[in-house]
């Protein structure tokens, strides 16, 4: 599997990724997380724009993706329940994680790329994801608490330090 920055050419199959993204979730009983067209198209253009957006190749063929955003991210600011690992260092922000249902590596690609650029990673999950907690626990992540998204909606706060 390829790993590179993605690109406003690689738009069209990066959405078709997220929707099936987006059917993966549905399927194993997470119809709530990624509902109402999240995410965007436009949200999708803000993470290449930086370069923050990451497309996953295999053969020529875009098969994941995911956004890797420095710190920091307003949404991290007030965790309730628990508390980060770590408040001070900087850190990354991992977002819109999707693939192919056929695809298989990418949560461990991904891992591969980040793990070379960063010793601080938070993620946060739908509480009915449990595809993403079951990645999250396999790759050291500690759960640290609740999150609240800006439409007010809860999310379960990971963080992994090396």
């Amino acid at each position: 599997m390829q790993l590179r920055k993605a690109t406003e050419q690689d738009l069209p199959a990066i959405m078709a990724v997220l929707d099936a993204g987006r059917d993966i979730m549905m399927a194993s009983g997470n119809p709530n997380q990624w509902a109402k067209g999240y995410p965007t198209e436009e949200m999708v253009r803000r993470d290449i724009g930086p370069g923050y957006g990451m497309v996953m190749e295999e053969e020529g063929r875009i098969v994941g993706y995911f956004a890797c955003i420095p710190s920091p991210d307003p949404t991290y600011a007030v965790i309730d329940g628990g508390a980060w690992l770590d408040d001070e260092k900087p850190y990354y922000v991992v977002h819109r994680i999707a693939s192919y249902p056929e695809v298989h590596g990418v949560f461990k690609t991904m891992m591969e790329y980040l793990d070379g650029i960063t010793d601080n990673i938070r993620i946060d999950t739908h509480k009915d994801n449990h595809i993403m907690q079951h990645n999250l626990a396999k790759y050291g992540f500690r759960y640290c608490g609740i999150i609240y998204i800006a439409s007010g909606a809860e999310r379960l706060a990971y963080q992994r330090l090396r």
